[in-house]
């Protein structure tokens, strides 16, 4: 059996190693490696940077290092070849349900798994809760998580239409203590009449400096209707989710099945409007007469949670597939889960970008060719014959996920088996 040599040993070894030139040789092969990993000969897609094209990526740490032409392999600790597949900054799911729903599903075992690397939830917490959010959840997930905090102080553990737990005042302040991980405030699921939560919550997002997202459906024989709604109490950058919804937004006018002129107007003063697939806003007529007007979503969302996930599959890749079915383009499908939610919430290009020194949170997707069928939340389903997948995630520096194993060496001419760490 093979033994260590002792310390006194191993200095006379290296001496005679440097004596003799080797060790030089050693250390300047270890010191070429400048790099942690290398993501080479990949179509490098990152639409916020305005790159589009066939490069490496180069990462050291937690951080982008390098993307260039040609970056040698021998500078890496490890290379992946990447011919074929899209790389792209980490996706940005701006509507999921990591806690407080009864739905919700923990960030690392549904994200990484589809390339993306930050979630938003979206309403799971009020600010009476989010402490507990912030330990159990925020705390220990690789994913990065954010969170809109619900208008009413218990989040979607209480109700969600009691007026008695909302106060803008404690709301704005619990935003105040924690801007790098609260980014904006929820309104959702109220049945009453009026628009008291969302006056709470821009009253909240006023005084925080924050936007607001919403999913109030349309209470029919009400004052509860889309161009109220939007323009009088939306301020430029607040979100409407589930547009393609109808019992939530009337962007179709029912009998022309043209684009209402209002929503014109409230896309041309800054109101944005997000997918939020889930198992129950997503209804291919709708988005199909939408869509083919040009008029997209700003962001693309999943609304994921433990129903969405099974009966639509509404993950990022697949609800990004579903708009290029739908006529939007890669570049722009990739833009709108990437920079531009990030622009929403003020955290680009902290995220949602591939730029040197920004945090290496990066996707790697296969554009696939064949026969697919993209199911909606009414049990209907539109064919096409491309459709994104996730073949790998880098979150900050670490590569969590590797379906093909491309950074895995053949098995066969590998050496010795290690331990993975």
């Amino acid at each position: 059996m093979a033994r260590l040599l002792p310390f006194s040993a191993r200095g006379q070894l290296l001496k005679g190693l440097c004596a003799s030139g080797l060790l030089l040789l050693c250390s300047g092969a270890l010191s070429a490696q400048q790099y942690d990993l290398l993501i080479k000969n990949g179509h490098v897609l990152d639409p916020g940077s305005e790159i589009d094209g066939v490069l490496d990526v180069a990462v050291k740490g937690d951080a982008i290092a390098e993307i260039a032409l040609n970056i040698p392999a021998d500078q890496a600790k490890k290379t992946i070849d990447a011919t074929g597949l899209y790389v792209t900054p980490g996706l940005v799911d701006l509507h999921a349900h990591v806690f407080g729903y009864s739905g919700w599903l923990w960030p690392d075992d549904t994200q990484l798994l589809t390339g993306t690397t930050t979630v938003v939830d979206c309403g799971g917490s009020g600010w009476r809760t989010f402490e507990t959010f912030k330990k159990t959840v925020i705390d220990r997930s690789k994913t990065r998580v954010l969170a809109f905090l619900n208008v009413v102080g218990a989040g979607m553990v209480g109700t969600e239409s009691d007026i008695k737990d909302m106060d803008a005042e404690k709301l704005a302040a619990k935003i105040k203590e924690y801007p790098g991980l609260i980014v904006g405030i929820k309104c959702a699921h109220y049945g009453r009449p009026d628009y008291i939560n969302l006056e709470q919550a821009v009253k909240a997002g006023n005084i925080a400096g924050v936007p607001i997202i919403v999913d109030n459906s349309i209470l029919s024989n009400t004052d509860r209707d889309t161009k109220t709604k939007l323009l009088e109490y939306f301020r430029p950058g607040d979100i409407h989710t589930h547009m393609f919804n109808d019992r939530h937004l009337e962007i179709i006018d029912r009998f022309s099945g043209k684009i209402q002129p209002y929503m014109y107007e409230a896309r041309e003063k800054g109101r944005l409007l997000d997918v939020g697939h889930g198992a129950g806003s997503f209804v291919w007529p709708n988005a199909a007469k939408i869509m083919k007007q040009g008029f997209y979503p700003d962001t693309i969302s999943t609304d994921l949670h433990n129903s969405s996930i099974f009966t639509t599959k509404a993950d990022m890749p697949n609800v990004m597939s579903k708009m290029m079915a739908l006529g939007m383009s890669l570049k722009e499908a990739v833009f709108r889960s990437t920079a531009r939610p990030a622009q929403v919430i003020s955290k680009y290009p902290e995220i949602g970008s591939l730029a040197k020194g920004r945090t290496a949170d990066i996707a790697v997707l296969e554009l696939q060719d064949g026969y697919f069928g993209f199911a909606d939340s009414w049990g209907k389903k539109q064919t096409a014959t491309r459709r994104l997948h996730a073949v790998m995630t880098v979150r900050a520096g670490e590569l969590v996920l590797d379906e093909k194993g491309l950074g895995f060496p053949e098995w066969d001419t590998a050496g010795d088996y290690q331990r993975i760490e």
